[in-house]
Parts: structure tokens; sequence; C-alpha cells
């Protein structure tokens, strides 16, 4: 007999649990202490590539943990965003349009990745283009555009409550807030492209339903 595994308790999703109680401990203090939720939040996204290390090194990887890992990473984007609503108000509609875009793009993704599972019909594979190719494909160029990303709403948070260290009359965390806007604004890009094409790869899905149950009937 096989001896069934709780995939509950391997090693990188007890990683994502933690990652999860930070994040809700960031969300609380976000209004009034910045450094408990700042500590916390970079904490928690830093394990993010601790339970990708522990699931491959444990040969623990697992649908749920990732599944659990994106959670963990889109919610957490989006309360830091609703927290900016807050501080800048009348940047509020751009907020709120990086989260739409961040939410439906990733989750229209999501679903279509596991509807492709289940047919063999071809679809639009965006690593097709060397440049997007990199970016699948280079985990220092993923990280990079993952840390900018995040680099810049978390320097918009911080100067709510100080500039940060004073270099060259300018404050560390607005010169990073700048450097990584770029970051951010190709990251959006790629997002909506990923909305799309996966847009163009579900209607791939629905014409090879349809056309089967023609066929049956």
């Amino acid at each position: 007999m096989i001896e069934t595994e709780n995939i509950f308790l391997f090693v990188p999703n007890i990683i994502g649990y933690g990652r999860v109680i930070l994040a809700l401990i960031s969300f609380y203090f976000m209004p009034s202490n910045y450094i408990i939720a700042s500590s916390c939040y970079i904490i928690s996204a830093l394990l993010d590539a601790v339970d990708g290390h522990a699931a491959r090194y444990f040969n623990q990887s697992t649908k749920f943990g990732a599944i659990l890992d994106q959670l963990t990473d889109r919610v957490g984007t989006m309360c830091l965003l609703a927290t900016l609503c807050m501080f800048y108000p009348s940047y509020s509609f751009w907020f709120q349009l990086s989260m739409g875009i961040d939410i439906s793009c990733h989750w229209i993704y999501l679903h279509t990745t596991l509807l492709q599972g289940k047919t063999s019909h071809k679809f639009i594979d965006m690593s097709e283009n060397p440049i997007m190719r990199i970016y699948y494909t280079n985990r220092t160029v993923l990280f990079f555009m993952c840390a900018g990303n995040e680099m810049f709403y978390a320097t918009l948070y911080l100067l709510n409550f100080t500039e940060g260290p004073i270099m060259a009359g300018i404050g560390m965390y607005r010169i990073l807030m700048y450097l990584s806007a770029p970051v951010a604004i190709v990251k959006s890009a790629i997002s909506i492209l990923h909305g799309y094409v996966s847009c163009i790869n579900m209607s791939i899905i629905d014409q090879k339903e349809r056309q089967e149950h023609l066929k049956a009937n």
C-alpha cells in the first residue's frame, strides 16, 4: 500500500503559510507603522524565492503550492495598492487600473493554462518570441522585473512617511521610485500581453469544443 502524502505539510507550503501570516501583519500596520509593515512585506516577498528553492530541493512541487504562491503575490500587491489609494487619492484611478490589469490578466492566463492541459490543439506560445523567451527562461530577468515592480509601489508607500537617506539632495526612496517606475510600466504591459494571448488561446479552446459538439450532433 502506498502511503498518502500530506501536501499541506510540505516544506515549501509551510513557508507559504508563513508568507501569508507576514502579509496579514503587514496589512494591519500599513496605515500606521511603516517600519513593521514594510519589514513584514519585504520578508514575505523574499520568502517567495525561498519556497521555490525548497520545492525543488525536497522534490515537493505541487499545484497547491503554486496557486498559494500566486495568490499571496497577487493579494499582497493588491492590498498595498489599496493603501496607496488612501495615501494618494488623486492617483487612485491609476492604482485601480494597475490592480485591474494584474488580477484580470493573471486570472485568465492561469485558467487558460489549466484548460490547455486538457487538449492537444495548437496554441500561441509567447516563448517563441525572442524577447519573451528571455523573460520566461532567464530567472535573473524575471526576478529583476518582479522586484522592480514591487520596488516602485513599495517606495511610493514609504514616501508617504519619509524620503529615506538623502543622496545629492534627493531622498533615496524617491530615487528608487523613479528608477523602478519604467520597470513597473513594462511589467504591466507584459501582463496585458499575457491577457491578450490568453484570450486568443481561450477562443481556440472554444472553437475546438464547438466543432466537437457540432460533430456529435
